[in-house]
């Protein structure tokens, strides 16, 4: 079973597959180097190949800043991110990777680094290749990554044995989790068999592997970080960085909301109980910012939760902002106000997780594999369950409202103009946390659960139109707005 601290992970922006993923097999190649004497005693240079959408949007997207990183020994959720660009400075200036912070290597980027933008391997649009050369320029170790989405990394013999267990029910292999589940289908089954919610299911699954107090503790790391980016997104003014020149709007937005303030959202938030209640639709325009924010910090490589993408990074904080900062007073008819605050993240981010879980088992997280329902859309559908779950929805209930999260953003494409996790990908997560609510609403208020299109047809339809989908509209920046809007 996939761990909902997989699905959310801490680090850097721009992109979970594009920057994260390639960081983290740019690390792991260099501790296998490392740990093999003779080879890392003889290796005098570095050769990686990008393929397919690395290639083509890989610039727009810091991956070869975070191979760099990646490299050097950072990884994404340990590594601030101003070493990060400490680290790339000082390689770019000496000309040299100090591999895994242990061996130093000369490295030419022009010659070294090649971006195979006509190449895609067979196995997955996101592949890189690292090899390592003696002074006589014989490859003395080579070893090729897939980066699925998400942040996950696989080299070639962990996707074949992935692939072949995925292709096995979940009777087919011994499980240790006490919940294994491969659908939708067998997770509401399980619930209602052990009469549990959703988040209890995963929270029996998680104790496998950690204790009660260490899952808790993860979760509230989760959130803590998605609110630090919120308020920094709010108070950090300027233009994103790239060639677009695009300006920060997310500081304007807040500051028209609170009249100009000096204090962050979440005090601001905090003191304004009613202020911010007073225009039912300001709430949707709180959710916005909110998104907005988080996805601007994203574009300017910032620290963010992998939810479960980068490029979707701002849907879940949105939607979570809204039920922690926005939702009505304790009592109200439309939230489960019996649990506390912390207690109904917890349920969110678990329930959110375990309809994660179904995407990246039965389709895919990759915006490459998938266009862009595969980022926002999935995270659409994660939060308006897990906001569902909040607002004390049945299972049938919280199901619905994953299934309408996606429905509504079947075929949608992923078109980067300048290959950029800027446009239209920022204002997107704010159309993917708006509907994550309606849909929770529509679900839970005005439905009894039963609904005609399952989320199991819905994953599967999505999988089949990101299958049909042309190559073009895949994170490839060839097609749609990347090449209808001009960049002079």
């Amino acid at each position: 079973m996939i761990s909902v601290f997989e699905l959310f992970k801490v680090g850097v922006g721009p992109s979970s597959s594009h920057t994260v993923g390639p960081m983290i097999a740019a690390y792991r190649f260099a501790q296998e180097v490392t740990e093999q004497p003779e080879i890392a005693r003889c290796c005098t240079r570095i050769r990686i190949e990008l393929f397919g959408s690395l290639a083509l949007t890989g610039l727009g997207h810091a991956t070869d800043t975070a191979i760099f990183c990646g490299l050097a020994g950072c990884l994404p959720d340990r590594t601030e991110p101003h070493i990060l660009q400490q680290t790339v400075e000082s390689l770019r200036a000496n000309q040299c990777i100090e591999l895994a912070g242990k061996k130093s290597i000369p490295f030419d980027e022009k010659r070294d680094l090649i971006w195979l933008r006509n190449e895609t391997l067979p196995a997955h649009p996101n592949a890189i290749q690292f090899s390592v050369l003696d002074t006589h320029n014989h490859v003395l170790f080579s070893k090729r990554y897939y980066s699925t989405g998400g942040g996950f990394v696989y080299d070639e013999k962990e996707l074949a044995s992935l692939r072949e267990s995925l292709s096995k029910t979940s009777n087919d292999t011994p499980q240790a989790e006490p919940f294994p589940f491969t659908t939708a289908a067998e997770l509401i089954q399980m619930a209602r068999e052990s009469n549990c919610r959703i988040d209890q299911i995963i929270d029996g699954n998680e104790q496998v592997h950690r204790s009660p107090d260490a899952i808790a503790e993860q979760l509230d790391r989760l959130w803590a970080v998605m609110a630090a980016c919120i308020d920094r997104g709010c108070m950090s003014p300027g233009i994103l960085p790239g060639s677009l020149h695009i300006r920060r709007r997310a500081p304007g937005i807040y500051q028209k909301l609170t009249g100009g303030t000096s204090l962050i959202p979440s005090q601001w938030l905090e003191q304004h109980a009613q202020e911010k209640l007073k225009d039912p639709l300001q709430q949707l325009d709180w959710v916005s910012l909110f998104a907005l924010a988080v996805n601007e910090e994203n574009a300017a490589g910032g620290q963010v939760v992998t939810a479960p993408t980068n490029g979707a990074a701002g849907v879940i904080p949105a939607v979570l902002g809204y039920y922690v900062y926005l939702v009505p007073d304790p009592g109200h008819p439309d939230f489960d106000r019996t649990i506390s605050d912390r207690e109904g993240v917890h349920r969110f981010l678990k329930t959110a997780g375990a309809i994660g879980m179904l995407y990246k088992r039965n389709a895919s997280l990759s915006a490459a594999e998938m266009g862009c329902q595969g980022e926002v859309g999935v995270a659409c559908s994660m939060a308006a369950a897990g906001l569902a779950a909040c607002m004390g929805g049945t299972i049938d209930q919280i199901e619905n409202a994953a299934e309408i999260g996606m429905e509504h953003n079947l075929g949608l494409t992923c078109d980067p103009i300048a290959g950029l996790v800027q446009v239209p990908c920022i204002e997107r997560n704010t159309m993917g946390a708006t509907k994550a609510i309606n849909a929770a609403r529509l679900a839970v208020l005005y439905g009894d659960g039963k609904h005609f299109v399952s989320l199991d047809r819905v994953i599967e339809t999505m999988r089949q139109t990101g299958v049909d989908m042309q190559s073009k509209y895949k994170e490839t920046s060839l097609g749609g707005l990347a090449v209808n809007v001009v960049d002079c």
